[in-house]
């Protein structure tokens, strides 16, 4: 029953002439009171969770089935691609036989050719079309044209086989920021393109501005990018040209009216050169009474031999090689340009070096030249240097296979420099020093460590690239130190941070070793410097504090009021290495010491704890002229106080101080400094010994400096 009520109350509701207020002021004349009202609530409750639920379910049903289409809709777009370059290469496959059929034809009967030139050639002016039979037809056409070009007439060499195929205006575009630069008119002829710039006050007249080669040519189409349309580029070795025609239609005949006629010049070369290849039969001499005709007949007779080792150039990949490296450069296929090289190579190894090889070489080095310089711009600085040491994997690999390797290891590191060099721009200073210094390092090590591994995975060959990646990374810690020192050491921070940071950098140098590269040396000599103007600075600072201090002795024991103060301190000497400052103690909170020799005491300890985080034997003389100086100042001010003092008692305390100061503080400094550096030092053994022979006699006036 309650089905059956749902099936209605749905058709109701789905009914299309419903009404809801019609509906609900019917609901309550018909039901029995709340109860009724409450059902029918929870009956429409539940057929709109129903609902809910089957339109989830239609919606992801729906989803997946677009997934699938669209899915189908990428492999069937892949397969029309393929099908569509299958159909290219069968159309130009067939296009090859029939012109090949047709110069046969011609060779066999040249006034049939003749009168088929005239009859086929769409690109002649319909004024030439009935003279096509003749060259001078053709020939007196491309000289009107000429008429109007300045300044051709002597670049252009003449030829008795030249003639136009094809000629139009066109508008060049810049290749880097597709602005509009000129407009051009381009006259293709059957051996080259030239084109020249409209002169503006002038219909129909022109400036000469390139002439090129159709050898030395690719043409590639430029995919419709709107407003960009109906463009191609012309790429000709050092340089590519943009140009945009009327229309598509007019796009397509210069595309396919530029294949065409490279591919009747290549065709045309290739039979010129088995011409050539021929034997020629040499004409029969008079007989003659000569005696020297035998060697001569000999020698004519070796040279058919010689011409016999011709190296066969008619393979269909020789011929098209030009063509299908302008393509790979073209589309970035660096490898597939690369195994070409290799092949050629290859087949010509072991062959004679003939003129049509040599021609074959020229356009080949061109070619050469060109990949050599995109790959030169792929790992120019300029590009993006996101992507790590990784991304310029593929140009350095391509270099190395083309015997450029010096050229790819000098290009990789001055791209990697230049990552390194924006990466530390990029990083923000914080307001504390030290984490500023760690994100520091670890971008920068772990940039190094990366472009290591990554230069020997690429270079693992070329032993003779190892000593220009060490130059390189000397000169990469030195751009490291120059931000690294800018923020420790220009901002003087305290002594201990210049510490702390300088013992985080020298554990990342330490990460280097891993792959066998110790730098601990380099950074020790570019922070040297530094090291020693913060070590001077900071005792300098002592000595100031130390001298004021001295300036307002009032030889006094310290009274430090509360146990806890005292306790602090008995911390802080032991801290110091004092470890009998017990004996110094009186009764209460009171020390038998001066404020003066303890605070003395404290900093200096302080700054040579701080002094030995940054000690390298370079800086071994510096910090012992800095601590004999410090202490100096305190053994001179006790030894003064001394002799100066008329008053017994204080004198007595003034003895204790010099005491404490020259019996333990000193030995202290000897040992925690020998044990730092791992030597002893004679200078400090020598001004404890000078301030013995003082207490000896301390009635002398003579000073210790």
């Amino acid at each position: 029953g309650g089905g059956g009520g749902g099936s209605r109350l749905r058709r109701q509701l789905e009914s299309g002439g419903f009404a809801a207020g019609e509906y609900v002021k019917q609901l309550s004349q018909q039901s029995d009171g709340d109860r009724d009202l409450q059902e029918h609530r929870q009956r429409i409750q539940a057929l709109s969770e129903e609902t809910a639920q089957s339109l989830k379910r239609n919606v992801y049903q729906n989803y997946r089935q677009f997934i699938e289409t669209a899915r189908e809709i990428s492999y069937l777009e892949s397969e029309m691609y393929q099908l569509s370059h299958i159909l290219t290469e069968q159309k130009g496959i067939m296009e090859a036989v029939t012109q090949a059929l047709l110069l046969q034809a011609d060779r066999d009967d040249p006034a049939l050719g003749a009168r088929r030139a005239a009859a086929a050639d769409p690109f002649l002016p319909l004024s030439a079309k009935d003279a096509a039979a003749n060259e001078e037809g053709r020939q007196r056409t491309l000289t009107t044209l000429l008429e109007k070009v300045e300044g051709c007439r002597d670049l252009l060499p003449e030829s008795p086989g030249k003639y136009l195929v094809y000629n139009g205006d066109l508008v060049e575009y810049d290749a880097d920021h597709m602005a509009q630069i000129q407009r051009v008119h381009a006259f293709l002829m059957n051996d080259c393109l030239l084109v020249a710039t409209a002169l503006p006050n002038r219909r129909g007249a022109y400036r000469y501005d390139a002439l090129y080669p159709l050898d030395g040519l690719a043409v590639v189409n430029v995919k419709d990018n709107p407003p960009m349309k109906d463009m191609f580029k012309l790429l000709m070795f050092p340089e590519s040209r943009i140009f945009q025609a009327e229309n598509a239609k007019i796009k397509k005949e210069w595309l396919e009216v530029l294949e065409e006629t490279k591919r009747n010049r290549a065709l045309s070369e290739k039979r010129r050169l088995e011409q050539e290849a021929l034997p020629r039969p040499a004409p029969t001499p008079p007989e003659s009474t000569n005696p020297f005709d035998e060697d001569e007949d000999e020698e004519e007779e070796d040279e058919p031999s010689a011409e016999e080792e011709v190296v066969d150039l008619s393979l269909e990949w020789i011929q098209e090689l030009p063509e299908d490296l302008d393509v790979c450069i073209a589309q970035r296929d660096f490898e597939g340009a690369v195994d070409l090289l290799d092949k050629l190579n290859e087949y010509l190894a072991d062959k004679p070096v003939s003129q049509p090889v040599k021609e074959l070489r020229a356009k080949v080095d061109e070619r050469v030249r060109q990949l050599t310089d995109v790959l030169v711009f792929e790992l120019s600085p300029d590009r993006s240097l996101r992507g790590g040491p990784r991304a310029t994997r593929r140009a350095v690999s391509q270099l190395i296979r083309l015997g450029q390797s010096t050229k790819a290891c000098e290009l990789f590191l001055k791209n990697r420099a230049a990552a390194v060099q924006t990466a530390i721009r990029q990083l923000r200073i914080e307001g504390a020093t030290l984490l500023y210094i760690h994100k520091l390092c670890h971008v920068f090590f772990t940039s190094l460590l990366e472009t290591a591994r990554e230069f020997e995975t690429d270079f693992a060959g070329n032993n003779g690239c190892y000593s220009a990646f060490v130059v390189w990374a000397r000169s990469s810690m030195r751009m490291f130190v120059d931000a690294f020192s800018k923020q420790v050491f220009d901002s003087k921070e305290s002594l201990s941070t210049a510490a702390e940071c300088v013992k985080v950098a020298k554990e990342h140098c330490k990460q280097l070793s891993e792959i066998g590269l110790d730098l601990t040396f380099i950074i020790h000599a570019l922070l040297v410097k530094d090291i020693k103007g913060a070590l001077q600075s900071y005792k300098d600072i002592i000595i100031e504090a130390t001298k004021h201090r001295n300036s307002e002795e009032m030889w006094r024991k310290m009274n430090l009021m509360t146990p806890e103060a005292l306790g602090k301190l008995r911390e802080e000497m032991r801290s110091c290495g004092v470890g009998n400052f017990d004996q110094y103690t009186g009764d209460d909170c009171w020390v038998n010491l001066s404020y003066t020799v303890v605070a003395f005491t404290k900093q200096t300890m302080a700054f040579l704890e701080e002094a030995l985080k940054l000690y390298f034997p370079e800086l071994h003389m510096v910090l012992l002229e800095s601590l004999v100086e410090i202490i100096l100042v305190a053994v001179q001010h006790v030894d003064y106080s001394l002799r100066c003092e008329q008053d017994p008692e204080k004198k007595a305390f003034i003895r204790q101080n010099a005491s404490f100061l020259y019996e333990t503080v000193l030995p202290v400094v000897e040992k925690r400094f020998e044990e730092g550096v791992g030597k002893p030092a004679k200078q400090l053994q020598d001004l404890r010994n000078a301030s013995r022979l003082m207490r000896v006699n301390p009635e002398s006036t003579t000073s210790v400096v």
